[in-house]
């Protein structure tokens, strides 16, 4: 026992809490997504019921090491490879687009990878290079944040960019981004006329972006769907609705699911209602908690931070992920228009829980408490903590 204790010690760094509650949730990820698949494995697998639990595993496998790689690595490097990230986001998002990546449900978002045959979002590489350089850009400019030309225009410029280029394909994804950022510069002491401008801009390349590009018709007859209740609740949300309601107060029981052979992945962006079906409204619950125990642990490294980096870094991540959650659960009880966003860290995935692995690694490798050192002096920077909050006008 203590072996393991030792090992555990030299090897998982970081916020020990946080750990358990990834390794949580992907024990629960694994039950709910091999509950989720069965019907559909034996349907498109011949039989082999077990074909998309051993995928699945293998990813959450692939994600943890990620996460364990990236939470060894010295945060203060994320700043400098967020810029390469970026620029390398930009060609990536604009082929996938104009040039043809692979199209599911309508859209363009994904690239095939060559040998391996695995589909890949380049908005997933594009939310998590941009939250980390505007983490970058923010805590360089915390004595220059009223500078409109020094501060406001290189983040207006990324932001405006990303967000722009990703909501062509898919409008959830961007939207939730450009309000991870909105928070993150809230953070960051940006003046509240500054971010008003942000959001003004943002309205207009926002509904160009939607006209120009696949998604205006999805979106205007979702929000449609969801505002006019005169109509009829669209399939996905009815049978959800169905889910969570006979799921009572206690559930199913793991594996005895009826909803999941009916509702549209059961396994990705309904899976929260096939959690409920099957462990009730206290299942339920449980992963939420989770999920805000998740953020409130993100929050006190921003708390524990040497630096501004790292504190906007870690708040940036938390709140990207958590957010996500959040829309995901909402909509699955009514709350808000179908999305299609997963569920991080539960829903079934690809290459995104590789993404999402690395999101976590770098929180933990924040929480590890590394000093921010001074350009050209390499002394600890014991000024650069950031700031509390003070709102500006």
């Amino acid at each position: 026992m203590e072996l393991v204790k030792n090992w555990l010690q030299r090897n998982l760094k970081g916020d020990p809490i946080l750990w358990a509650i990834v390794l949580l949730f992907s024990f629960i990820s694994i039950a709910v997504v091999y509950s989720a698949t069965g019907t559909l494995a034996y349907k498109k697998m011949n039989g082999n019921t077990e074909a998309f639990l051993i995928k699945h595993t293998s990813l959450i496998l692939l994600g943890l090491f990620f996460m364990w790689a990236a939470h060894r690595v010295d945060y203060r490097h994320y700043s400098r490879l967020s810029l390469y990230a970026l620029l390398l986001s930009v060609p990536l998002l604009l082929f996938t687009f104009f040039m043809g990546g692979t199209t599911l449900n309508e859209a363009s978002r994904w690239l095939t990878i060559p040998v391996i045959n695995q589909t890949f979002q380049p908005s997933d590489l594009a939310k998590l290079a941009l939250i980390s350089h505007l983490a970058s850009m923010l805590s360089r400019r915390q004595q220059h944040l009223h500078d409109f030309k020094s501060t406001l225009l290189p983040v207006m410029l990324w932001v405006g960019v990303i967000c722009g280029l990703i909501i062509l394909s898919n409008a959830s994804t961007a939207l939730l981004l450009f309000a991870t950022c909105m928070l993150l510069m809230f953070i960051g002491r940006v003046p509240l006329k500054h971010m008003a401008v942000m959001v003004g801009i943002g309205i207009v390349l926002g509904g160009a972006g939607l006209a120009a590009g696949q998604r205006l018709g999805t979106v205007m007859s979702r929000v449609t769907s969801f505002t006019d209740k005169t109509k009829k609740t669209p399939f996905q949300l009815e049978h959800s609705y169905i889910a969570i309601a006979t799921g009572g107060i206690a559930g199913k029981g793991p594996g005895k699911s009826t909803e999941r052979n009916i509702l549209p992945h059961p396994y990705s962006d309904f899976i929260y209602a096939i959690i409920i079906e099957e462990y009730g409204l206290l299942g339920g619950a449980v992963v939420l908690f989770l999920y805000l125990a998740f953020l409130y642990r993100g929050l006190k490294t921003v708390m524990n931070s040497y630096g501004a980096f790292g504190g906007l870094l870690s708040a940036g991540l938390s709140f990207s992920l958590v957010l996500q959650a959040l829309v995901n659960m909402g909509v699955a009880v009514g709350l808000g228009p179908i999305t299609g966003l997963p569920l991080p860290l539960l829903s079934m995935g690809g290459t995104s829980l590789i993404f999402t692995g690395i999101s976590i690694g770098i929180i933990l490798a924040v929480s590890r408490g590394e000093r921010e050192v001074r350009p050209m002096t390499g002394e600890p920077d014991d000024t650069a903590r950031i700031p509390k909050v003070s709102v500006s006008y």
